[in-house]
């Protein structure tokens, strides 16, 4: 069946693949309640089970004749304490607990923690998390093989469990030998986003995008408080930011999550770079047919906020109602985006346009569109530059982008409001306004008697280089 599945939103919505929806079929169920970007956890699962999810995407892409991104996200080092050699303890608070080297199993006094380099950056008075935050421990000495500790926060612990360090830079890079295999896999299978995690500094974009080469586009999950403090330089270098809310709560008071979203989301938006609202969006889900009112004002608040893109992990992944979410979450966005007060959000808040003609022209794009009561904007781009732009201007009709490159189209599945259509670039004026009219028309966004704003590039085909504004009238 060939639909064009016009979204009646901007915010766009990502959902997490795995054993509850991993069936074609249950993958296209997932699209059309909604879905605009498919997210492959490296955490879990085999390349050859990633594989045949990129199969059956792919797949449903060319049924449907719509651009559909696939993001990779890497599972970057993950930091575990070692075994217990009689099953699990419990810290008690005000004693004292022992971490080092030493791979013997541990007891209720010591445990080995087998990751030098965390040792070596420690120093006394750090803190150590253990078990996603639930157990607290303060350094009290420390050398280049061991911490000693005191329990702050006490409770059970068990093999394995995770250990967040949330004061101290780490010297460690996001990318691992797993990671750097998976994500060999993700580029030989033409994913279109690399999610990296564990990201700390500028250089760690650096490094991913030597290896990465142009081949995909590269997001910054910030789960890190070092991340936030070079905000700004981690935000230039990548090219979408995913705002990880579980791990950054972990590590950081949950009283200054909400407030670092919002500052996280206005930076995004200042830059136009695209930003996704991740972590136990609407978590009840999992195991209940309807999320919590709570949930439902989450989510609704990061739409308020202008994020691009809301994200589902385990409760499409492996709930039991991986659907009705996708659809839960279309209805909130939707609901949300319909109410006068979004609009007048967005509105509040523009970026300056720097002095450039590509920012000129697609500011001024925004206003024309208001002012002639526009159907649709429409972009023709090459690299995306001109359609980013776009988005981040917010304007209140939709963003009809027009490219002749399939990744370009892909990764743009991302964007705020933005339609990506695969077509041959254009090569005079005349074809730019027909062109133009008789594709909004057959994808549903403008009627006989709408007019349209477009936006291009002369030399036509030029890479960056927007300095056309036309308006089209559509006509029979």
């Amino acid at each position: 069946m060939v639909g064009r599945m016009r979204r009646q939103r901007s915010t766009k919505i990502v959902a997490t693949l795995g054993p509850a929806s991993s069936s074609p079929e249950r993958i296209e169920a997932l699209f059309r309640a909604g879905v605009d970007v498919f997210r492959l956890n490296f955490s879990h699962g085999t390349h050859d089970d990633h594989r045949a999810r990129i199969e059956a995407i792919r797949r449903l892409e060319q049924r449907v004749r719509r651009p559909i991104a696939i993001l990779a996200d890497l599972q970057g080092p993950k930091l575990r304490v070692g075994t217990f050699a009689g099953g699990p303890i419990k810290l008690v608070p005000g004693a004292a607990f022992r971490l080092d080297l030493d791979k013997a199993p541990g007891s209720a006094a010591r445990v080995n923690l087998p990751h030098p380099e965390i040792f070596r950056a420690l120093r006394p008075d750090s803190f150590l998390l253990l078990d996603d935050g639930k157990l607290r421990l303060r350094v009290r000495d420390c050398g280049a093989d061991f911490a000693a500790c005191e329990v702050v926060t006490g409770g059970p612990l068990s093999d394995r469990k995770g250990v967040n360090v949330p004061d101290v830079v780490l010297p460690l890079s996001p990318l691992t030998d797993k990671d750097r295999r998976d994500l060999a896999f993700a580029l030989d299978h033409d994913c279109d986003w690399v999610a990296l995690s564990f990201v700390q500094r500028p250089d760690d974009i650096a490094d991913a995008r030597r290896l990465i080469a142009g081949r995909a586009a590269v997001m910054a999950k910030l789960e890190k408080p070092a991340a936030i403090e070079r905000l700004d330089e981690i935000v230039d270098l990548c090219d979408a930011i995913m705002v990880a809310r579980g791990d950054l709560g972990v590590e950081m008071p949950p009283e200054d999550v909400p407030i670092l979203q919002k500052r996280i989301l206005r930076t995004c938006r200042r830059t136009g770079k695209p930003v996704v609202v991740a972590t136990q969006m609407l978590e009840s889900m999992i195991h209940a047919p309807t999320p919590t009112r709570a949930e439902a004002s989450d989510v609704a608040t990061a739409v308020f906020d202008g994020a691009d893109a809301v994200m589902l992990s385990a409760e499409t992944a492996s709930g039991d109602y991986p659907v009705d979410a996708v659809a839960i979450m279309e209805r909130i966005v939707a609901r949300v985006e319909h109410d006068p007060l979004y609009r007048r959000i967005m509105d509040a808040e523009h970026a300056d346009p720097e002095a450039t003609a590509a920012d000129a022209i697609t500011a001024a794009a925004r206003q024309v569109a208001r002012t002639v009561r526009a159907a649709a904007i429409v972009t023709f781009t090459t690299s995306g530059s001109t359609t980013l732009r776009a988005a981040r201007e917010r304007p209140d009709v939709p963003i009809l982008c027009l490219t002749e490159k399939l990744a370009t189209a892909r990764r743009l599945s991302l964007c705020w409001g933005v339609h990506p259509v695969l077509t041959e670039d254009v090569h005079d004026f005349q074809e730019l306004a027909s062109k133009s009219v008789a594709i909004a028309r057959r994808e549903e966004f403008a009627k006989q008697g709408d007019r349209l704003v477009i936006t291009a590039g002369v030399p036509f085909g030029t890479p960056g280089a927007t300095n056309v504004l036309r308006i089209a009238w559509v006509g029979d």
